[in-house]
This record gives structure tokens, C-alpha cells and sequence, in this order.
């Protein structure tokens, strides 16, 4: 299919406000391309093949990680991004750096390394993501991070929505990462982003709503039974049933399951193409300042979307198998950081000489959550083991 002309909403590659170091354009690739190729080129984004959504990375082949789950996030938002007009590579480029700031054990992780740093101005994936394409990737000769382009850096930092109230808001309200980098390089962090982060961030819910009912499923933490009585989900069931009398359950399964995944994209372009036709924003810059996400689910599909995350969070996040290991992998991020903290000469070489040049302690424990915040389920793992237990060997 040729993808339409973009929307007057849209980012023109063209028009971009450009990069905070200065580099010559590319002869062959769009500074959204190169954003998206930069991306896919990171240490972090490799980390991610080892980084998990709900499941530790040992438990089984077939469950999505942080890539896999990058991946198909970014396939959603171009499918968005080129029906409604938007530009599609800076679209992806958001959606492949969403998960960058992760933490190793999924959102267990996160909650345990914020805990741990809550005496130094806690920790937030969104911000460690910024952080790390801005500073932590350190392969380019003239300059740290990535040097994304500015709205790629703003669709970062704010595609789930605005982070301040207003223009002259106390910059004291951000993590303090946001804050850091946003007093040198001003990402207008009280206005909505683009309609491409908009996209990206919807295409998040899309591909963890579908993916977490798959490996459910997988892992036989509910039947399905059971979510043939959802909404969204039973009625795709019955679709199939109807269209392929017969079909063997497996494969039954697997189209009820992508049948679920286009209703809500469907969704999301019926109600974003409605909401964009009545608002009829004629720049980027007006759409930003509507106040209001354009890219967006239905009411209908937001409240059949709640009852499904509702099931979700009962029978998956809170099953006792998902719990227990939960509280497994909390432990494990707690005492890597007081081993750390209290035994800086454990870390690795370029660490450790980093931990001993802070300033003081909260700066050390900032050092230290950066280490932590990039291990792999697996890594991480096996640093615990090796501190941990007498008989391992390095």
C-alpha cells in the first residue's frame, strides 16, 4: 500500500530542530532513520534480549523479553503512524527506545531500585532511558549518548504525556535525571509530544495487552476458558469458531489472539483519525498544545481494556508463581545495591573508579543504581550468586 502524504500535524524530517551536538546530515538516511539505526546499534538495546516483561529471563524460551516487546511495539506504530499521516520513522525511533531505562526483572526491578535510591531521588525508567541516550552509551567520538535528534529526545522523555504543569513550573517536580538534562537542553516538558510519541505509547498498551494474555496462556497461569468470558476477547473467539469450525485449538488460539491485537489498533485509528478530523491541527506545534493526547483509545475500548488488565492483574501479576519469584528478584536488586554501595572495590574496574570519584553519597549511589538499572535478568543473577554464595567462583 503507498503511505499517504504526511499531515500537516506531522514531523517533517526536514524541519527538525536538529541535535544538541551539530553533525552533518546523512546523504542517504533521514535524522529519524539515524536516530532508529543509532538506537538498534546500543549496548542497552542489546541488553534488552535479556531483559524481561513479567517472566525471568530462565523460565522459558517463548515469553517475551524487553526486545521482543520493543520490537513489536514498533511495528504498531508505523502500521499507526502511516495510515494517519504521521511520519513513521520517528515513530519507531520512540517506540524502539521506550524500554531502554528498564531495570533487570521487569517492573519488580524498577519498584526495588526505586526503593533503594528513594534517600537519592528515587528511580524512573522513563528518565533512565533519556539518561542513557544522552549520556551512559559512550561510543561516539564527539560526544556522549546518542545525539538523537530533538524530538526523538522529546518523545523519550514525554510520550506518555507532559511531565509539568505549565512553562514556568519548578523543574524540582522532575526526577532529578529529567531535571538534570533539561535545565542545558529544554525539551518543553509541560506541552504533550508529537503525534508519533502519542503512537508509540499507545502501541506500548496494544502489544502488552495482546502479549501478556499469549504467555499466559503459555505458561498456564489461566485458561482459555476463562478469557473467552473478556470482553474484546471472547467475541474474537466466537469470530473464529464461527469462520473455522474445527480448527485445531493451537491455531485457534493463536487467530483469536491476532484477531484481539486488530481490533485495538482498529480502535486506535478510528478514534485518533475522528479526534484529529474535529481538533484539525495544522502544525505539530498546534497539535502539542491542544492539551489532550489525539492518538488514543475509544472510552468503549479503554473500559473493555481496564476489565482485561483487571483479569491480568489478578491471575498473572499476582499469581503466587509470579509472586514468588517477584520477591526473589527484589531481594536480588536490594542486596546487589548494599554490597555495592558498602564494597564499591567489587565492581568492575571503570565502575569502581567512578563510584570512588563521587562527590558524596547520594552521587556514588547514582553510579551505582546506573549499574544496576543496566544488568540482564541473567547478569544479574549470577553478580548475586558470585557475591553471595562462598562456593561460587568467578
Amino acid at each position: 500500500m503507498q503511505p499517504p502524504a504526511l499531515a500537516p500535524y506531522a514531523i517533517r524530517s526536514d524541519a527538525s530542530r536538529g541535535r544538541l551536538h551539530p553533525e552533518p546530515e546523512s546523504a542517504h538516511r533521514s535524522p529519524y532513520q539515524r536516530d532508529r539505526d543509532r538506537i538498534i546499534h546500543s549496548s542497552a538495546f542489546r541488553r534488552l534480549k535479556h531483559k524481561t516483561q513479567v517472566f525471568v529471563e530462565h523460565e522459558g524460551d517463548y515469553y517475551r523479553t524487553r526486545l521482543t516487546h520493543s520490537i513489536e511495539v514498533a511495528q504498531v506504530a508505523r502500521t499507526l503512524s502511516r495510515t494517519l499521516g504521521l511520519n513513521e520513522d520517528l515513530a519507531e525511533a520512540v517506540a524502539l527506545a521506550h524500554d531502554l531505562g528498564h531495570t533487570p526483572f521487569g517492573h519488580t526491578g524498577e519498584d526495588a531500585l526505586h526503593e533503594c535510591m528513594a534517600p537519592y531521588g528515587g528511580f524512573d525508567h522513563n528518565a533512565m532511558a533519556l539518561r542513557i541516550v544522552t549520556a551512559k552509551e559512550a561510543r561516539y567520538a564527539g560526544f556522549d549518548g546518542l545525539n538523537l535528534t530533538w524530538e526523538a529526545l522529546e518523545g523519550i522523555a514525554k510520550h506518555n504525556g507532559p511531565l509539568l504543569p505549565g512553562p514556568d513550573a519548578d523543574p524540582a517536580r522532575l526526577h532529578w535525571a529529567l531535571a538534570e538534562y533539561v535545565a542545558g537542553h529544554d525539551l518543553e516538558l509541560h506541552t504533550h509530544a508529537t503525534a508519533e510519541a502519542q503512537a508509540a505509547a499507545l502501541s506500548d498498551d496494544i502489544a502488552y495487552n495482546h502479549h501478556d494474555l499469549d504467555d499466559g496462556l503459555r505458561a498456564g497461569l489461566f485458561t482459555v476458558e476463562e478469557i473467552r468470558e473478556l470482553p474484546i476477547v471472547g467475541p474474537c473467539f466466537e469470530a473464529v469458531d464461527k469462520a473455522h469450525p474445527g480448527l485445531d485449538p493451537q491455531r485457534a488460539q493463536h487467530e483469536a489472539l491476532r484477531r484481539v491485537f486488530g481490533v485495538m489498533v482498529e480502535d486506535v485509528l478510528t478514534t485518533s483519525a475522528r479526534a484529529l478530523a474535529e481538533a484539525a491541527p495544522d502544525s505539530p506545534e498546534a497539535l502539542r498544545a491542544l492539551g489532550r493526547p489525539m492518538i488514543c483509545f475509544s472510552e468503549e475500548m479503554w473500559a473493555d481494556l481496564n476489565e482485561v488488565r483487571g483479569f491480568l492483574f489478578s491471575r498473572m501479576y499476582r499469581h503466587w508463581a509470579v509472586v514468588r519469584m517477584r520477591r526473589k528478584a527484589a531481594e536480588v536488586v536490594k542486596e546487589l545495591f548494599a554490597i555495592f554501595m558498602d564494597s564499591p572495590g567489587v565492581l568492575p574496574d571503570d565502575w569502581r573508579d567512578e563510584v570512588r570519584g563521587a562527590a558524596d553519597e547520594t552521587a556514588r549511589a547514582r553510579v551505582v543504581c546506573d549499574y544496576i538499572a543496566g544488568m540482564t535478568d541473567r547478569f544479574a543473577l549470577h553478580e548475586h550468586r558470585h557475591l553471595t554464595d562462598p562456593m561460587a567462583r568467578d
